[in-house]
């Protein structure tokens, strides 16, 4: 590990910071290669990574057919669907868990609209922890499905995803558990800026013009900023791609506050949307999520319901890439970007496509889902003898 200097709070994102030089880069890689390459420039201390499941390492795709469709030579898909559930997710439950593992945490708990959460339940199966996932009732079921099937449990918030969250991170606070949501944890940064070290290093050590990214918390957009940042203080490149953050328009706070638009209600309906992935009223680090698009010189687009249909079989038919439609906003986003003037088709662009979509193999265990409002409630459905689960060794 590098040596980690204090954190700087980012428009409300916290940002650890190291002793940044070259050396804390890796050679260039000689065969498939995990998250845990760059580990000096995560917040993991020496020592064996005991996190279990490979993590990272995705390809970066040349997609010729879709090049030729859309004119767009210098077109890159960077595939976060091998991931071993199939998202960007499985990055921020690595590094999250690798750090529970070292303090002999035994819980983890997150809320989520589905990837985080489903990441999370499998992640922690692996790993020997127990899962307590905060959710929606509107949670699609077969990623709730997925969640039990990992042996986790799943509690249910009918206020919504916002709710899920702060009764998420309170079991957290008051049970010792381990905190793995979005926007809350910096580790999630940390582990999610790897994505940027590998786009530089599968386009030969080059940066490329822009990248698009689907935006719902906003803490991936946030943490490729931070992955080109760092690569700039190390002394490895001496600019920043431009970063297009992508909503849906059925739900675009950040892209109406970007265009310094209020947003009307139809704008603010997480319901309507396909894209649920991104479908968040309250990004938890939005205020990030614009200096680093306003910095940068790129912006943010909000694409429709048709657009996200289209993108998505373009990915499938000239890509190989099956995507879930918050992952193939991407692509709908890009095209958007270039009728609006934000991209170019001859710039080198890397679209993350950040998910697939997924089929649970068994139905929902009932056994382990309920319906909470409060942390008496949850206290009750795990009885009082399961709230701190026993910590695993150190």
């Amino acid at each position: 590990m590098g040596t980690v200097t204090g954190s700087v709070d980012r428009a409300g994102a916290e940002w650890l910071q190291y002793a940044y030089g070259p050396a804390l880069f890796p050679p260039e890689a000689t065969g498939s290669a995990t998250l845990w390459r760059y580990r000096d420039l995560l917040p993991v201390p020496d020592g064996p990574v005991r996190y279990p499941v490979p993590v990272g390492g995705t390809p970066l795709l040349a997609v010729p057919a879709l090049r030729s469709a859309l004119a767009a030579p210098r077109l890159w898909v960077k595939d976060e669907t091998r991931n071993p559930t199939a998202s960007n997710k499985d990055r921020a439950t690595a590094v999250v868990i690798e750090d529970g593992l070292r303090r002999g945490i035994g819980t983890i708990t997150t809320a989520s609209t589905g990837n985080a959460a489903v990441a999370t339940a499998f992640g922690a199966a692996a790993a020997g922890l127990r899962a307590v996932i905060f959710v929606s009732t509107g949670c699609r079921p077969g990623k709730t499905a997925l969640m039990t099937q990992a042996g986790a449990w799943v509690f249910q918030v009918h206020a919504g995803y916002a709710a899920a969250v702060e009764l998420s991170r309170a079991a957290a606070r008051e049970f010792g558990w381990l905190d793995r949501n979005t926007g809350a944890n910096p580790l999630t940064v940390e582990a999610k800026k790897t994505v940027a070290f590998e786009v530089w290093e599968q386009l030969g050590r080059r940066l490329p013009d822009l990248l698009v990214v689907p935006v719902g918390d906003g803490p991936t957009l946030v943490a490729l900023d931070k992955g080109f940042a760092e690569l700039e203080h190390c002394g490895l490149t001496e600019r920043r791609p431009r970063l297009i953050g992508v909503q849906s328009a059925h739900c675009q706070p950040l892209v109406r506050e970007w265009a310094g638009q209020p947003a009307t209600p139809d704008q603010l309906d997480p319901s309507g949307t396909a894209a649920d992935g991104i479908a968040v009223l309250r990004p938890a680090t939005g205020p990030a999520v614009l200096e680093a698009v306003r910095r940068g010189g790129g912006g943010m687009v909000a694409v429709s319901e048709d657009g996200l249909r289209h993108a998505a079989l373009a990915l499938a038919r000239r890509a190989g890439v099956s995507a879930e439609p918050a992952g193939a906003a991407t692509l709908a986003g890009w095209q958007a970007a270039v009728d609006q003037g934000l991209a170019d088709r001859s710039e080198c662009a890397v679209l993350l496509v950040t998910g697939r979509e997924k089929a649970a193999g068994t139905p929902v265990d009932p056994s382990r889902v309920a319906v909470v409002e409060t942390l008496d409630q949850v206290a009750r459905a795990l009885g009082a003898g399961e709230l701190a689960a026993p910590a695993v060794g150190r």
